[in-house]
């Protein structure tokens, strides 16, 4: 892929600058082995007793003794201000699914610009993990196995439209867009089916579930091939 910096047949760790917590790292690399830092986010994987896989970003989040400890072949600075680390970081990972910390919480501001990226980015499944939630787009077709009670909260980014099976209260007919009907706090009866009829969907799930979406998502898309 264009602008590729890390190809990995096998999902990737990506660790942000936010608040990380302190099994957060050790849970993402328990299923993402790979881990590749969003510019300041390579404090929390030096803290955390880790070396990043590599650091993407504009590197000025970094201080000066933290990038020293790194190699430089690890080190790959994108010098433009018109995005975030995150957007940086995300669109030059080629893998199955990324699992990213260190990117919700905190700054309202910061999360909005998160969620704005999984959308312009859907090319490049990400999995955002929070305190209690994950975030992360949802592509044309996605099978979740959730238990009865487990909220299902649909957040549209743009206006879009789709079709639910296992939801207390089922989306088909509707049009959602960030300035109408939206869809948080649904829940599931049991496995649910999604089917949207374009991009722009987010959505929002208990953290308990994280293998489960992510089996589902790495089932949507196509094992990377090699740049």
């Amino acid at each position: 892929m264009k602008n590729t910096l890390v190809f990995s047949k096998n999902p990737v760790t990506l660790v942000g600058g936010g608040d990380v917590g302190a099994e957060d790292i050790e849970l993402a690399l328990g299923l993402a082995p790979e881990m590749v830092a969003a510019d300041g986010g390579a404090a929390n994987v030096l803290d955390a007793g880790h070396m990043p896989f590599a650091v993407i970003g504009d590197f000025d989040s970094i201080a000066p003794t933290e990038r020293a400890r790194i190699p430089q072949d690890r080190q790959f600075v994108i010098h433009e201000q018109a995005s975030t680390d995150f957007d940086k970081a995300l669109r030059s990972i080629s893998a199955p699914v990324v699992l990213a910390v260190g990117f919700l919480g905190g700054r309202v501001d910061h999360q909005l610009a998160a969620f704005n990226v999984l959308v312009r980015h859907a090319d490049r499944p990400c999995i955002l993990i929070g305190v209690h939630e994950l975030v992360f787009h949802i592509p044309e077709k996605l099978d979740l196995d959730l238990a009865p009670g487990d909220v299902v909260s649909l957040y549209p980014m743009a206006p879009v439209t789709g079709r639910s099976s296992g939801l207390e209260w089922p989306i088909d007919g509707l049009t959602m867009a960030p300035d109408g009907q939206i869809g948080t706090s649904n829940r599931a009866l049991g496995p649910v089916s999604l089917r949207m009829e374009g991009p722009g969907m987010l959505g929002i799930v208990p953290r308990s579930v994280l293998r489960h979406v992510m089996q589902a998502i790495a089932k949507t898309v196509s094992v990377p091939a090699a740049p």
